[in-house]
């Protein structure tokens, strides 16, 4: 069984190393790609396996499709390394609105709650964060999540109008920062480990400060060293390899 490649030996393609159309990518590579929102995961991953025309694809941590920003692909025997990736730090900027629920805990699905939000402070946020969205935490995962139950994803299941009691788990919030509040929206910086919802924190929060919230925005910045700013584009992967 072939070992995993270690991460400073990848050829990481970026905005700032072009990929060229005759290298190796069956060898090993990783691309660094920003996912524009509507688009799921795997909507990239089939994007560029059209355009180097190789099945051996992963992304190493799935992103919703209303979320955008940082997706690292790996290709051939990189592969093998998406652990290696997925253990990493990951950087998120959101948008978190009170005011109200859903069930997905995203904008992705109605509106099902509506709670007030007027005494809401910034001051308020900041301590929540420091006292219960900090160090290690449990945390329960939303329902509409790719979670598997009995073999089954969980989304599925709940547009189903399923209904489960899910268990908490140990994820790491390394760090939180307030950029603005303008209530009813919070833009919040997020730094995590794996495993972590950001949608989860979005609800919880909403909770936890008597009121409801959901992610309204969420953008991926960085995993590891990896960082969205250097990714490519849909439409330079379109120019370079001239589709």
């Amino acid at each position: 069984m072939a070992k995993a490649i270690p991460l400073e030996e990848l050829t990481v393609f970026s905005a700032k190393n072009i990929p060229a159309l005759d290298f190796p990518y069956r060898d090993g590579a990783v691309f660094l790609v920003n996912k524009p929102k509507g688009w799921s995961s795997f909507d990239v991953v089939r994007f560029l396996r059209n355009r180097i025309n190789i099945r051996k694809i992963g992304h190493a941590g799935t992103l919703d499709p209303m979320a955008e920003g940082l997706l690292v692909l790996c290709c051939g025997k990189a592969t093998k390394s998406v652990n290696q990736i997925q253990e990493k730090k990951k950087k998120y900027t959101g948008e978190i609105t009170f005011g109200a629920s859903t069930p997905s805990y995203d904008a992705e699905t109605d509106i099902d709650q509506e709670a007030p939000y007027e005494h809401i402070t910034r001051g308020k946020i900041e301590q929540v964060l420091e006292d219960e969205f900090s160090g290690e935490i449990d945390q329960v995962p939303p329902m509409y999540s790719a979670l598997k139950r009995k073999g089954e994803r969980l989304y599925k299941r709940a547009r189903k109008g399923e209904k489960l009691e899910l268990q908490p788990r140990k994820v790491i919030i390394y760090s939180t920062r307030i950029i603005d509040y303008q209530p009813p929206k919070l833009t919040l910086v997020v730094e995590c480990g794996k495993g972590t919802y950001i949608r989860s924190i979005a609800h919880d929060l909403g909770v936890t400060l008597d009121s409801r919230g959901y992610l309204s925005r969420l953008t991926r910045d960085a995993i590891g060293k990896f960082r969205n700013e250097n990714a490519l584009t849909t439409e330079q992967l379109n120019e370079i390899f001239d589709t």
